[in-house]
C-alpha cells in the first residue's frame, strides 16, 4: 500500500473510535431526569421542590403537602421503576412505613438482660406497618423537557383533585383491667369533658359561680373560688374543669349547657368499675392498658372523598387485647382505703400475699395524693419497724438468741448518742424477745454496737428492703439501707433513724418475707412477677420463725395490744423522729397470708397506725386464708 492510503485508513478508525465515545457518554434522556428527580424531592419530603417539576406547582404542593401530613409516615421513598423516554412516561415504586405494631418488651418498662438470657432470647422485631404500590405518569412534554404533567395519581393510586389520604389506628377491642377473683376492676368507659372556656363569655366569674354547685355534689372540692383560681392560672385558655361519668352527667346535662361558654366533650378513658375505688397502683395498670390496646391495634391508609366517603387501600384489622389480671383483692382495697380515709395527716397501707408476692391493696387517703404515689415511692425513716431487721442481724450474728438476757434501761449513751426509750420507760434486765416486743430502743442500739458495717445493710437485703423491683405495672422503690461505718451511725440505723428510709411498700415486703421465710417477687400483673436488681440468699428459717413468735408477742403483751383481739396477727410498731416536725407513726404486720404496712406521717406515735390497722383487719377476716 501506498503511504497516503495507508493513512486514509488509520483517519478512518481513529474518527470511527472518536464517535463511538461520544455515543457511549450520552447522558439521561430528559423523561429520565424529570423521574428520577421528582422521585428525589418526594423521597426527602420536599414538596415545593417536587411540585415545581409538575405543570400545576400549586395544586401538586397542595396534594403533596396533604398526603405527607394526613399519612404520617415514620419513611417514605419513591424509586424511578421504569421510563420510555420516546413517550416520556415512567413509573415510580412507593415504599411507605409507618409507625406501630406489637412491641414485646413490657409496657413502661425497660430492662437489661443477663448474659444468659442474651443467648438464649432471641429479640422479637415491632411488626412492620408497609404500603407499597406503583404509579405512572408522565407524557410527550416531559420527552421534550418540559414540566410532568400534574395528576394526583401520580402520588398513590385512585387519588384524584377531590380525594385526599390518610393514616388511621384501627382499635382492636378494650381489653378490661381485672380483679383478682376475674371480676372486672377497671373498664372503658365513656367520660365527659366539662370546659369552660373564658374567651367565649363575656363574664367567666359569673358562669364559674353558676357552674360550681352543679359539680360541688359529685367533687366536693371544686367551688366558685377554686374554678376562678384556675381559670386565673390557665392564662386565658379553655379550662377542662371536670371529667363526669355518664351517671353523674345525666342529671344536670342539660343545666351544664345552658352555662355561657361552658361545653362538653365525649371521650373513652380507664375507670374503676366502682367509682370510689381508687389507688396508685391504677396509674400503672392504665399504662399497660393503653400499651396493650397499642399492641394489638390495626391500621389503614384510607382514600377519603370529599363527602367524607373513605376507601380502604391498605391495611390490616385490629385484633382484641387481652384482659389484664390483676392480683388487687376489691375486698381487701376498699378496707385499707377505709382504714386511713378519715385520717387528718398523709396515710398509706400496702398489703402483699406473702405466698405469691401478689399485691392486694395499695391505698392513700386524700392528704397522701396531693403528694404522689407514697405509698410505692414515698421514702420515710422506718423507725422501731426496723428493729425487725436489727433483731434478725443480731441473731445470725450468733451472739445471742430470743431469750438472751440484755438490759432495757429507760435512757442509754450509746457512742455519744443518748438513745430514750419512748417516755423513757425502764424494764431492767429482759429477754431479747420482750426488748423486741416492748420496743426497746436502748437495747437495739447497744446491739448494733458490735456490728459489722455491712450487717444491717445485708440483712435487710434478705427481706427486700433496698432491692430494685422492676415490675409489670408498678413502680416502687423499697428503701435504702446504707452501710453503717462507724458504730454510732449503726445505733441510728439499729433503730430506723439515721440514713435508713424505708417506703411503705417497702416495709410491707420485709413483713411478707418474715411470713414466707424468703422475699416474694413483688407482682401486680398475674403471672408476671418483678425483678429485682439483686437476690439475697434469706434468712434462715429459725431466724424468720423466731421474728414471727416476737411479733406475735408484741400484739399480745407488747406495743400493739389494740389489736389482740384479732387471732394470730403478728407485728412491730414504729414511731419514726423527724427533724423539726411531728414523728411520723408505722405498723408492719402479718395475718395468715397476708403482710402489710400501715404509715401515718406526722401522727407523734405509733398509735394511729396501729389503730388504723385494726380498722382494715377486722372487716376482713373471712377473706385471709384465700
Amino acid at each position: 500500500m501506498s503511504p497516503g492510503i495507508t493513512f486514509g485508513v488509520v483517519a478512518v478508525s481513529v474518527s470511527a473510535l472518536v464517535l463511538g465515545g461520544v455515543a457511549c457518554s450520552t447522558g439521561p434522556t430528559e423523561t429520565e431526569t424529570a423521574a428520577q428527580d421528582f422521585a428525589d424531592a418526594l423521597s426527602r419530603r420536599d414538596v415545593q421542590a417536587a411540585a415545581a417539576l409538575t405543570s400545576d406547582p400549586a395544586a401538586a404542593s397542595s396534594a403533596i403537602g396533604q398526603m405527607f401530613e394526613g399519612l404520617n409516615p415514620t419513611d417514605a421513598r419513591f424509586v424511578v421503576a421504569s421510563t420510555d423516554s420516546d413517550a416520556g412516561t415512567f413509573t415510580l415504586d412507593a415504599d411507605w412505613t409507618f409507625a406501630g405494631g406489637p412491641d414485646q418488651t413490657a409496657a413502661g418498662e425497660t430492662t437489661t438482660p443477663t448474659a444468659s438470657e442474651a443467648a438464649t432470647t432471641t429479640p422479637t422485631e415491632p411488626a412492620t406497618r408497609e404500603w407499597t404500590y406503583t404509579t405512572t405518569g408522565g407524557g410527550q412534554a416531559v420527552a421534550d423537557g418540559g414540566a410532568i404533567p400534574w395528576d394526583p395519581a401520580l402520588l398513590a393510586p385512585g387519588l384524584t383533585a377531590d380525594a385526599t389520604l390518610r393514616y388511621t389506628a384501627l382499635a382492636g377491642g378494650s381489653p378490661a383491667v381485672l380483679a383478682d377473683n376475674g371480676a372486672p376492676l377497671m373498664t372503658e368507659q365513656t367520660v365527659t369533658l366539662v370546659t369552660l372556656d373564658p374567651a367565649a363569655v363575656p363574664d367567666p366569674t359569673a358562669s364559674a359561680a353558676a357552674l360550681a354547685p352543679l359539680l360541688q355534689p359529685i367533687a366536693p372540692a371544686i367551688s366558685a373560688e377554686s374554678i376562678s383560681t384556675d381559670l386565673a392560672a390557665s392564662q386565658g385558655r379553655p379550662l377542662t374543669v371536670i371529667a363526669l361519668r355518664d351517671s353523674d352527667l345525666a342529671p344536670i346535662e342539660a343545666q351544664l349547657a345552658a352555662i355561657p361558654g361552658v361545653t362538653q366533650v365525649k371521650q373513652s378513658r380507664l375507670l374503676t368499675v366502682d367509682r370510689n375505688t381508687q389507688s396508685p397502683a391504677f396509674e400503672g395498670l392504665r399504662t399497660l392498658w393503653e400499651q396493650a390496646q397499642a399492641d394489638t391495634a390495626g391500621w389503614a391508609v384510607q382514600l377519603v372523598q370529599s363527602d367524607g366517603t373513605a376507601q380502604w387501600l391498605a391495611g390490616q384489622d385490629g385484633t382484641a387485647a387481652p384482659d389484664i389480671a390483676t392480683t388487687l383483692d376489691p375486698a381487701i382495697q376498699a378496707s385499707a382505703q377505709a382504714a386511713i380515709a378519715d385520717l387528718p395527716q398523709q396515710a398509706a397501707i400496702v398489703a402483699i400475699r406473702p405466698s405469691t408476692g401478689g399485691v392486694l391493696a395499695v391505698a392513700q387517703n386524700s392528704a397522701a395524693g396531693a403528694q404522689g404515689p407514697i405509698a410505692l415511692t414515698g421514702l420515710y425513716p422506718p423507725g422501731s419497724t426496723f428493729k425487725i431487721v436489727t433483731t434478725s442481724a443480731a441473731l445470725q450474728g450468733g451472739s445471742v438468741t430470743p431469750d438472751t438476757v440484755l438490759p432495757c434501761p429507760g435512757v442509754a449513751t450509746i457512742e455519744g448518742r443518748t438513745i430514750p426509750n419512748d417516755d423513757n420507760f425502764d424494764l431492767g434486765s429482759v429477754p431479747l424477745h420482750t426488748a423486741f416486743a416492748r420496743s426497746c430502743n436502748t437495747t437495739m442500739g447497744q446491739l448494733a454496737v458490735s456490728m459489722t458495717p455491712t450487717a444491717l445493710h445485708d440483712a435487710a437485703q434478705q427481706f427486700g428492703l433496698g432491692v430494685d423491683y422492676v415490675t409489670p405495672g408498678l413502680t416502687t422503690v423499697t428503701g435504702s439501707v446504707p452501710p453503717a461505718d462507724t458504730p454510732a451511725e449503726r445505733v441510728e440505723s439499729a433503730i430506723g433513724q439515721g440514713r435508713v428510709t424505708a417506703s411503705p411498700f417497702g416495709m410491707a415486703l420485709v413483713a411478707a418475707s418474715v411470713a414466707r421465710g424468703s422475699t416474694p417477687a413483688p407482682m401486680l400483673v398475674q403471672g408476671q412477677p418483678g425483678v429485682g436488681d439483686s437476690t439475697p440468699t434469706p434468712a434462715p428459717t429459725t431466724v424468720t420463725d423466731d421474728l414471727q413468735a416476737m411479733m406475735r408477742e408484741t400484739v399480745t403483751s407488747g406495743t400493739a395490744t389494740q389489736l389482740a383481739d384479732i387471732p394470730d396477727v403478728r407485728g412491730k410498731t414504729g414511731t419514726a423522729e423527724v427533724a423539726g416536725q411531728p414523728a411520723h407513726g408505722w405498723f408492719v404486720g402479718i395475718d395468715q397470708d397476708v403482710a402489710f404496712a400501715v404509715f401515718v406521717a406526722g401522727a407523734d406515735s405509733s398509735g394511729p397506725a396501729v389503730d388504723a390497722a385494726g380498722r382494715f383487719l377486722r372487716p376482713i377476716q373471712t377473706n385471709l386464708t384465700r
